[in-house]
């Protein structure tokens, strides 16, 4: 537990939240500041700082109790469709560093959903551009 950090109160149960549950290793809360009706995040109950240093089983687990519970925003609250995200580092929006996953359920119905996408989907981009990205990823991977 990092003492500075909001979301490891939460986990310990010294800041307020609105719980909606709990496993050995994962803690998941309703967000304050929600982008859809039933927002919520799934937190590992270990300190982690984003996605580059969470041990591979505490994101596991994050992912496996994030996927249980989008399930469940179908039949629970209506939902039409549900994202699931990630945001590591403050330039991809990360505002609290704990590693986090937004369950975020999706509506039709816009007064229950305030989320727009920040890129048009459908635009192709620039196909040497994404083979060169493509292959200096390859080469990265094939290095570890």
């Amino acid at each position: 537990m990092s003492q500075d950090c909001l979301f490891c109160g939460i986990v310990a149960g010294d800041v307020p939240s609105a719980k909606v549950a709990e496993t050995d290793t994962t803690f998941a809360f309703m967000d304050i500041q929600p982008g859809s009706d039933g927002h919520l995040l799934v937190v590992p109950k270990s300190h982690s700082t984003d996605l580059r240093d969470i041990p591979p089983a505490d994101l596991a687990d994050v992912a496996i109790e994030s996927q249980r519970i989008a399930k469940q925003v179908f039949d629970v609250w209506g939902a039409d469709g549900v994202n699931l995200l990630n945001c590591c580092g403050k330039d991809a929006w990360q505002s609290v560093f704990h590693f986090h996953m937004h369950v975020i359920p999706r509506y039709r119905d816009k007064g229950k959903d305030r989320l727009r996408l920040p890129f048009a989907p459908g635009v192709r981009g620039d196909a040497e551009i994404i083979e060169d990205l493509a292959a200096s990823m390859r080469s990265a991977l094939e290095d570890r």
